[in-house]
């Protein structure tokens, strides 16, 4: 399988923080603000997204790491978007550069490496183990 997936592939996403993307609601604090893993997981669906559409037939990508830092909270009714920057291809591993912020200034940034599968033997592998 050859990707055709060049470095500089950009993604775009907004969210509007509520009570169900919370520390509170998501039980990882105590506190009504954007949820560290509200934020991973928004990181995650950025990346994924800007990529699918260059995806080989029936393959699809995961996300393996993620390096993430949470810099600053923002309240319920903020907005919030991330942004992503493919930086590296190498082989079937992506490495994205990942930015949010909120109308303040920079909420968090990470480095995020997802690996391009074949859909159906990566869920035939969860199968049989």
């Amino acid at each position: 399988m050859e990707l055709e997936i060049n470095v500089g592939i950009c993604g775009k996403q907004e969210v509007v923080v509520d009570q169900n993307n919370t520390a509170t609601a998501l039980g990882s604090g105590d506190v009504p603000v954007f949820a560290t893993p509200a934020m991973i997981a928004l990181m995650e669906k950025t990346a994924n997204d800007s990529v699918k559409q260059y995806m080989p037939k029936n393959h699809v990508s995961v996300g393996i790491e993620i390096n993430a830092q949470h810099i600053k909270a923002t309240p319920i009714g903020g907005k919030v978007t991330c942004e992503s920057f493919l930086s590296k291809v190498e082989g079937r591993k992506l490495v994205f550069n990942m930015t949010v912020y909120d109308g303040d200034g920079k909420v968090g940034e990470a480095t995020h490496s997802r690996v391009v599968v074949d859909k159906d033997r990566f869920l035939g592998k969860i199968k049989n183990d």
